[in-house]
């Protein structure tokens, strides 16, 4: 079973020509709203490629019963949900330009109620982008631990951080999230990596690094058209977990995320074009070779 902590959101994903610069303006060309949310993002890939999981989150009452209510049910995610009266469910809005650059400004809602709540101890768990405190109390009270800063990144305190990582198995991070972890705990990135069992930067359309041990192994992308990259680091992040708790290797279960990454851009929205694992197996064949089934797959 993998447990994921943080987010589940409304997307309202726009396109503009291009994103403004400061005190300017842009036009919108298309707005549409989707199903999101970093954890309820990640969860709903682990779903589809076949695997046991729980999302712990925080909702408004808006949620309750409503389509995306039904949806993770169809999917057969496990709910763990805080619902909280008075205020909405977390809402994002995110503008993407011809270039494939994007900005986005995020609504916390019901997900400010994570800091009031009692941190549970799981055996494996996921933090995606959170209330910093909950997720560090979480850590301290679970077997293994992937962590995920993200967006969230510039709520952590350096103490909030160091602590986190102390308990971290798996991190997952962008370029620019790598950068600013180092910025705020005085560290070097190498350190970083180092200290890590396991950790995973990606780097868009470059590919991604994953480092074992210190050691470095390059994931390039699998080329396909892009329609919205909206998603890719959360398929990612539920390729890479699912075939981890399935046995394979840490490069394997790189592949095995970028292949899955490479299905969700093809169409707008974060969980519109999720693959499940037969989909996902044979596009991997056809990029990086047979994978090999496991005994529980």
């Amino acid at each position: 079973m993998i447990h994921v902590v943080g987010h589940t959101a409304t997307d309202h994903i726009c396109r503009v020509p291009k994103l403004p610069g400061r005190h300017e303006s842009t036009y919108i060309t298309d707005h549409q709203i989707y199903f999101g949310g970093g954890a309820a993002n990640i969860a709903a890939g682990i779903a589809r490629l076949g695997e046991e999981t729980t999302l712990i989150s925080a909702v408004g009452k808006d949620f309750v019963n409503s389509d995306y209510d039904r949806w993770m049910d169809d999917l057969g995610i496990h709910k763990n949900l805080f619902v909280v009266d008075g205020v909405r469910t977390p809402t994002a809005y995110m503008f993407t330009d011809e270039q494939g650059d994007q900005v986005t400004f995020f609504e916390w809602g019901a997900s400010a109620t994570f800091a009031h709540q009692e941190a549970p101890a799981l055996d494996f768990v996921h933090l995606a982008t959170a209330d910093p405190d909950f997720n560090v109390r979480v850590a301290q009270k679970s077997s293994v631990v992937s962590f995920d800063p993200g967006q969230d990144l510039l709520n952590y305190s350096r103490e909030q951080l160091c602590e986190i990582l102390t308990h971290t198995s798996i991190l997952f991070a962008n370029r620019h999230e790598i950068a600013g972890v180092s910025r705020e705990i005085g560290r070097s990135e190498e350190s970083i990596v180092g200290d890590i069992p396991i950790a995973v930067i990606t780097m868009d359309a470059q590919g991604s690094n994953v480092y074992v041990d210190g050691e470095r192994h390059f994931v390039p992308v699998v080329p396909v058209q892009l329609v919205d990259p909206t998603g890719a680091g959360d398929a990612y992040r539920a390729g890479f977990l699912t075939g981890h708790v399935r046995g394979y290797t840490p490069l394997e279960c790189a592949r095995i995320g970028t292949v899955t990454a490479s299905f969700v851009i093809e169409k707008p929205g974060c969980q519109t074009n999720l693959p499940d694992w037969i989909m996902m197996r044979e596009r991997y064949r056809r990029h990086f070779g047979l994978l090999e089934e496991r005994d529980d797959v």
